[in-house]
């Protein structure tokens, strides 16, 4: 038996480690023991205690409880807390998930210690080093052991930085093993879809059943702290809700909220308060936000994780970002990128909802993601 720690942060990662948790219990039990360590980089009731309920996660063996902070002080609590576990628990090797300081933190924590990592969502670049999220992959990526890439242009990605796509000799973190693996969200979005269909209360709750509506999302710094592009992006917003007459429901992150408060102009908070077609609620459950995206008209967001969703469910996106790791959905036409360009953001959404000639094909894998990943780690383990 074989014991692997699983490291989340943020609770994308805890959506993301239901696959890998679902994947071990249901076919390899008898194979891998796996602890659970919640960092606390992100944590409080609406944002992740939730997601433990609904979609009955197994909940964390260990909450290092570190909070908000600087970018170098959330790093480094993290790294302290971790070698800690890894010390006390002597895992045979950790998962990492995606981008966050957790991701890096745990990362460094495991190389120093040569315990092998195991990166899901290897491979994924912006090419904006701007971005603290791009330093987390790259570092992350080229520390660990066995790196499981979503899609080929990941894999491409890692191709063009050295890594070799030859996998012979046995994985080290000097010798990595790359993999297309497809996307583990695909494997939930499939999974969770019909359970969302029968306990998801979004629709009922918000009177959206009969309504035509717009998801969108905003919670990336560049875009919440940031006077003009905040302004700019609710300026279309208002502009788009009058001229198609579609609701917008608005999932509020704690933070955004804070900061709508604090940086939006009188005229949009006006507009606000008196449009009651722009929908403003609390944080959505996984289950309601897939809901929300199987149901909508359209999705805006900055969220990496909504566009991929978008996809998965057949809805069309605009990114407000002035780039994507996802460039497989802008290049088959499913997405625009539109960043916080009040014009642009506009004329994006006014195309993407008069298109017709969509398409989808299989840019994410065939949802047994997770499967394949636990069958590559035993393999190199044994």
């Amino acid at each position: 038996m074989k014991k692997i720690l699983t490291i989340i942060g943020a609770r994308p990662q805890i959506i993301k480690a239901a696959a890998i948790s679902r994947a071990i219990k249901n076919n390899f039990s008898d194979k891998i023991e796996e602890l659970i360590i919640h960092t606390g980089q992100h944590y409080d009731t609406n944002m992740s205690e939730i997601f433990f309920e609904e979609l009955a996660i197994p909940r964390p063996d260990f909450n290092l409880n570190v909070g908000s902070s600087s970018h170098g002080q959330q790093t480094a609590k993290i790294i302290e807390g971790i070698e800690e576990l890894l010390l006390t628990t002597n895992p045979d090797g950790i998962i990492i998930y995606g981008d966050t300081n957790s991701t890096v933190a745990a990362a460094l924590a495991a190389s120093k210690l040569q315990i092998p990592i195991f990166h899901i969502e290897a491979g994924l670049r912006s090419f904006n080093k701007v971005m603290p999220e791009e330093i987390n992959r790259i570092l992350s990526d080229h520390i660990s052991t066995l790196l499981f890439c979503p899609t080929k242009t990941a894999i491409n990605n890692l191709k063009k930085e050295g890594f070799s796509l030859e996998n012979s000799s046995k994985p080290t973190i000097d010798n990595p093993h790359t993999y297309l693996c497809g996307d583990i969200m695909f494997d939930n979005s499939i999974h969770f879809s019909s359970i969302s269909d029968i306990n998801a209360t979004i629709l009922k709750n918000e009177n959206l059943t009969n309504e035509k509506f717009i998801l969108v999302t905003i919670h990336r710094n560049a875009n919440t702290d940031d006077t003009i592009r905040l302004n700019a992006i609710f300026n279309a917003l208002n502009y788009i809700q009058n001229t198609t007459n579609f609701t917008i429901v608005l999932p509020i992150h704690p933070r955004t909220k804070k900061m709508m408060d604090l940086l939006l102009n009188q005229e949009n908070k006006l507009l606000l308060a008196e449009n009651q077609k722009i929908k403003i609620i609390p944080p959505a459950g996984f289950l309601d936000i897939i809901a929300l995206e199987k149901n909508a008209e359209l999705i805006i967001t900055d969220s990496g994780g909504l566009q991929k969703e978008a996809y998965f469910f057949n809805k069309p996106c605009v990114i407000l970002r002035p780039e994507t790791e996802w460039v497989e959905i802008v290049e088959n036409g499913n997405a625009i990128i539109a960043d916080a360009d009040e014009v642009k953001i506009v004329e994006a959404a006014n195309n993407l909802l008069v298109k017709k000639d969509y398409t989808y094909p299989s840019l994410f894998g065939d949802g047994k993601a997770s499967e394949f990943i636990i069958e590559k780690i035993i393999e190199t383990l044994n």
